[in-house]
């Protein structure tokens, strides 16, 4: 019997986010390879091969999210890493000193035994890509250097015209077919392409079942908080090729459609206005910014960040420009005209009543172009906005109080263009 039957989606969700990490600390155990990898660079390459995965971003959104940032980015602070760096960066440097001291003295640092960091393994290499921002080319470098390790770098272009051109879907196959030659030198191994179309199949089984979740908010009331694909985004990043995402997001899309059907709602009748979410989650204060837009009756039903893993692709396609063009279509990879059509049709499927911006301090491409994306969207559907000052992991640049300020002034334009149409 299998130890997830009768599990829910939630269940499922914990267990295989800790299995992941005990997978990535028993292949280190046995002396097999663990990779630390960019969140938008493809795993299927180093999952063909069978290295561990881990990642950087996830495990620094969920020190985050544990309120455990300070002592990781204080960590980083001393060894000379500059404030105005990605805080996800700073918080896995900081981590990574912390291993690295325990592998030299064989002593985990106080800071790391106090820490409510999920225990992960040193890499024994590095992958990066450059498509969601350039920020990772030097994180990841610098990774490489600080650990001696190789350094494998996919190179995807920015787009600035849609839709994507033939040659950049070349480059990017490339790119791709370059970096499976690095692998089989450090692997010592040919690469098997025959595993490596059940792992592209099994990638498209994951984003399938992670879309049918994204979906469910179309409905109004929605039976889907967008909270939860916050919540839900670990896998859908760290296991998309792994049936680990299959599993646990066919669970939760399967629950959420029979709560549908039994007319079970996300806010249980309170549903009273529905808006966006666009850039990263303040993970230290996750919990806050739920909370409040509950407590105003007020439920997210757009949000694009969670869509960058809709990686979805032709797993037959042996050129791989079907994946490449996966890869490099992440709304914040392309003009702002694209950006801003990508928003729009989020918002027009969530029938959302107005969008929060969250100006995020140390990830500079989730904020850029946010002020002339919202008044470019404001001025073709005439929906309010507000933003917000925040970050991904430094707890030190979000103020509850100013949030929950804006948020009300929202909330308030949200009711009044609802009473007006009335």
């Amino acid at each position: 019997m299998s130890l997830t039957q009768g599990m829910k989606a939630k269940q499922l969700l914990a267990y295989f986010q800790n299995r992941a990490d005990q997978d990535a600390r028993e292949a280190k155990a046995r002396g097999d390879l663990v990779c630390w990898s960019a969140s938008v660079a493809p795993p299927e390459f180093c999952v063909t091969m069978g290295i561990a995965m881990i990642y950087p971003e996830t495990h620094a959104a969920g020190i985050g999210a544990r309120k455990g940032a300070m002592d990781m980015l204080e960590v980083a602070d001393r060894k000379g890493y500059n404030i105005d760096c990605c805080s996800y960066g700073r918080v896995n440097m900081g981590y990574m000193e912390c291993l690295k001291e325990t592998a030299i003295t064989g002593v985990k640092p106080e800071v790391l035994v106090n820490s409510p960091a999920a225990d992960v393994p040193l890499p024994d290499l590095v992958i990066t890509c450059n498509n969601i921002c350039n920020t990772l080319l030097k994180w990841y470098e610098n990774l490489a250097a600080e650990l001696d390790i190789p350094c494998i770098v996919i190179d995807v272009p920015f787009n600035h015209t849609m839709p994507i051109p033939e040659y950049a879907k070349a480059y990017i196959a490339d790119q791709f077919r370059n970096a499976i030659s690095q692998l089989e030198v450090i692997c010592g191994r040919p690469f098997d392409w025959k595993k490596f179309k059940e792992v592209k199949d099994q990638t498209q089984r994951s984003v399938y079942h992670w879309n049918r979740i994204a979906d469910m908010a179309q409905y109004k009331p929605s039976p889907l908080n967008g909270f939860d694909l916050f919540n839900y985004m670990a896998l859908i990043v760290a296991c998309r090729s792994l049936d680990y995402a299959e599993i646990t997001f066919k669970a939760f899309a399967d629950e959420l459609e029979e709560n549908l059907k039994a007319g079970i709602y996300a806010f249980k009748g309170a549903e009273k206005t529905r808006f966006q979410w666009e850039g990263i989650a303040v993970w230290p204060h996750l919990g806050h910014t739920f909370k409040s837009m509950k407590g105003l009756n007020s439920i997210m039903t757009g949000t694009a960040y969670p869509a960058l893993w809709d990686l979805h692709y032709d797993a037959n396609d042996e050129s791989m420009h079907s994946m490449a063009e996966a890869y490099t279509r992440i709304y914040i990879n392309t003009c702002l005209q694209n950006k801003v059509d990508v928003l729009l049709a989020i918002m027009e499927k969530g029938k959302v009543d107005g969008t929060i911006y969250h100006l995020n301090r140390s990830c500079k491409l989730m904020s850029f172009l946010n002020v002339e994306t919202a008044e470019i969207i404001k001025e073709k559907n005439g929906l309010p906005y507000v933003s917000v000052d925040g970050d991904q992991t430094d707890p030190r640049v979000f103020s509850p109080a100013q949030f929950d300020t804006r948020v009300q002034a929202l909330v308030e334009m949200m009711e009044a263009n609802m009473a007006a149409a009335e």
